[in-house]
Parts: structure tokens; C-alpha cells; sequence
């Protein structure tokens, strides 16, 4: 009976595990399976910039891919990846807090708060960043409370 309880445990961590990859694959911005753009999420942090990674230097975690613009930056990612993950499954955060929408991001505009890194769309002379900085509390808040609907 012990061995059957193991088995069956075992099965429903690893189905569990399974399907938390699946939502956040599906739930998550990525391009051709890829997040932020093929930029590199702990350049952010570490080199204060968007970095955009290579293709051959790669690491998955939870289903989602990130390229790396260096080994370093890998190993730093692997040692604690949620970390350095983008919130909101790399959508518009502001865009996010403001109506809950899921909303393309321009990997170069980007702003850490919080040991956290926020993307923010910029294009057609429409810099969210901006927004965002007027009403950064609130706009926080509502973002957090609509990106747990969303990935639960």
C-alpha cells in the first residue's frame, strides 16, 4: 500500500507540475516559444540594460525559455530564476494595472523596482513607462491583483 500511496503522489506532482508549465507556456509572452523578445532577463539587473541574448545559450524554467547574453548571466538565472523573471508573464505592466490586458512590451523600456523587472510597450509615440511612473502604486496593485486571475 505504501509503494501505491509513493506512485500515486508521485503521478500527481509531476501532473501537477505539468500543468503549471502548460498555463504558464500559454499565459506568458513569448515569440516563437521565447521570452522577452530573446533578451536577456539578468542583464537587467546586472548591466542595468536590455541585453539581447543568444539563441545558443538558453535555460528553461516552469516552460518558459530565456536566451542569455552570457554564461554568467545563465548561471545567475539558474541559481534563483524566479528572481529575474519578468512580472506578468512579460506583458505591458502597465497595460496590465490599467485594464487587466495582455499588451506587446518593447524589451528596451523597462523599469526594476524592487529587485522585480516591469516591461513596458513603447511604440507610435506611446511610452507606457511614462504612465506608469504617474500612478505607480495603484497601477501595481491592479496589475498584481489582474495577472493572479490571469495564471491561476
Amino acid at each position: 500500500m505504501k509503494n501505491f500511496l509513493f506512485v500515486f503522489s508521485l503521478l500527481f506532482t509531476f501532473s501537477a507540475f505539468s500543468q503549471n508549465e502548460g498555463k504558464r507556456e500559454a499565459e506568458f509572452n513569448l515569440e516563437k516559444k521565447i521570452a522577452i523578445q530573446g533578451y536577456d532577463p539578468v542583464a537587467y539587473f546586472k548591466q542595468g540594460k536590455a541585453v539581447k541574448g543568444k539563441s545558443e545559450l538558453t535555460a528553461t524554467y516552469e516552460g518558459v525559455t530565456y536566451n542569455f547574453s552570457m554564461p554568467a548571466n545563465k548561471e545567475y538565472f539558474l541559481k534563483n530564476p524566479s528572481k529575474y523573471e519578468p512580472q506578468f508573464g512579460g506583458w505591458c505592466a502597465y497595460a496590465m494595472g490599467d485594464s487587466g490586458e495582455k499588451v506587446e512590451i518593447n524589451p528596451q523600456t523597462f523599469k526594476i523596482i524592487n529587485e522585480k523587472l516591469y516591461l513596458f510597450y513603447n511604440a507610435y509615440f506611446s511610452n507606457t513607462l511614462k504612465s506608469w511612473n504617474k500612478d505607480q502604486a495603484n497601477l501595481k496593485s491592479k496589475a498584481d491583483s489582474n495577472w493572479k486571475k490571469t495564471i491561476k
